[in-house]
């Protein structure tokens, strides 16, 4: 451990109160995404009284932001840490991104103690809405991360830390089927029935899933399929959820699904539109060189931690798209000793109890903060960190 990594964890004491509050504040009142105003008032208060420039709206989206940490040379690298601060409705922070907004701030501050010894510029980026229809996308396509050397945040985990996580790539759409009514008993040849199209995809679509690759999940439900028994439904609706580990493959099942909405509709004689229900999520372009280093960090300060299990991952995450961008971390970090789901009230809990809550704030906050600070100071693992970026565009 170098010097300036050395001098970080002594000062990182300087400003634990304040994340701890925050963490708090938040926890107890919780908002929802794309509502986080009363957070986003509470965060930026505590920014100007370290007197650091924020600029606000950001994308145009009113709760996000980009504070000014550390304003280096154009010359130099320029290093971006996400902070999450929406919450679920009714269960409140139970995917706790107060904690770890709170410890993505704790690492800012704590830099910016260190801003005449640090050869960067240091943003803090306000993200809202990860929990809706996820504003970094929005973000990314503005253009708000393309001249970063690299962002890093930390979301919570329930038993375990891992140095990186995986997410499925997401796409989902609303399939619409258009017919002709008729009377069921009296005269059904006149009619031209939007409900067999549908379920004529759902049957497509489940043998067309059997030659997808491994990893593979598409599910859907049916909204509408008709408002009486006697008529021939002239409406039906699909919504389709697919997923998969990368968005290369995902975009070839998204081709062969489409595909089965139009055979079936030929089929029945029927119409089909379709439409996306939000914003494509990409998977988690995984940077090898980092994840490396921030496995070396967790161990440097005794932060138990284990790769994340072989299999499937099994959510999403609008950081994903980010990491298509520059390269992007996402490490989770263990909240308690034993496994539960999150997006429970047992997250949210945890949320509100300091004695568990505040170590988790700053075990996050050194690894931020010394990631960044070996990414400074090693310009080979800079080095390599872009190289495998770029490397893992050309796939």
């Amino acid at each position: 451990m170098d010097q300036l990594q050395k001098t970080f964890l002594t000062k990182i004491a300087l400003n634990e109160k304040t994340a701890y509050a925050l963490n708090d504040n938040l926890a107890a009142h919780p908002e929802i995404s794309g509502a986080e105003f009363r957070s986003v008032k509470e965060i930026i208060a505590i920014l100007k009284t370290k007197e650091i420039d924020v600029t606000e709206n950001v994308a145009d989206l009113p709760t996000a932001f980009i504070a000014h940490v550390i304003k280096g040379q154009k010359t130099q690298p320029k290093i971006g840490i996400l902070m999450e601060y929406d919450a679920l409705p009714e269960i409140g922070h139970a995917c706790g991104h107060c904690a770890s907004g709170s410890l993505s701030l704790l690492a800012a501050l704590t830099l910016k103690e260190m801003a005449t010894e640090v050869n960067a510029s240091i943003d803090l980026i306000g993200t809202p809405n990860e929990e809706a229809t996820g504003d970094k996308i929005t973000m990314a396509k503005a253009g708000v991360f393309d001249e970063y050397a690299f962002v890093i945040m930390i979301h919570m985990n329930s038993d375990q830390t891992w140095p990186a996580c995986r997410f499925l790539a997401l796409s989902e759409i609303k399939a619409t089927f258009s017919g002709q009514p008729a009377h069921a008993a009296a005269a059904p040849w006149q009619g031209k029935n939007a409900l067999n199209g549908a379920m004529l995809a759902c049957h497509a679509i489940d043998m067309a899933r059997q030659q997808m690759k491994d990893g593979s999940r598409i599910t859907y439900i049916l909204p509408q399929g008709g408002n009486a028994s006697n008529v021939i439904p002239d409406k039906a609706e699909l919504i389709i959820n697919m997923r998969h580990p990368n968005k290369y493959d995902l975009a070839q099942n998204f081709a062969k699904v489409i595909k089965c909405l139009k055979g079936a509709a030929l089929a029945t004689e029927t119409t089909m539109t379709y439409e996306k229900t939000g914003a494509d999520f990409d998977d988690m372009n995984l940077n090898a060189p980092g994840i490396a280093a921030i496995d070396e960090i967790m161990t440097a300060i005794n932060l138990p931690h284990c790769d994340e299990p072989l299999g499937n991952a099994t959510g999403s995450s609008d950081i994903g798209n980010v990491s298509y961008v520059c390269p992007a971390f996402h490490p989770m970090i263990a909240i308690s000793d034993h496994w539960f789901s999150l997006h429970t009230k047992e997250v949210a809990t945890i949320m509100q109890t300091p004695t568990k809550i505040h170590p988790v704030i700053l075990a996050g906050a050194k690894v931020i903060g010394l990631f960044i600070l070996k990414t400074l100071s090693d310009q080979n693992l800079m080095a390599d960190i872009q190289i495998a970026f770029k490397d893992s565009l050309k796939k």
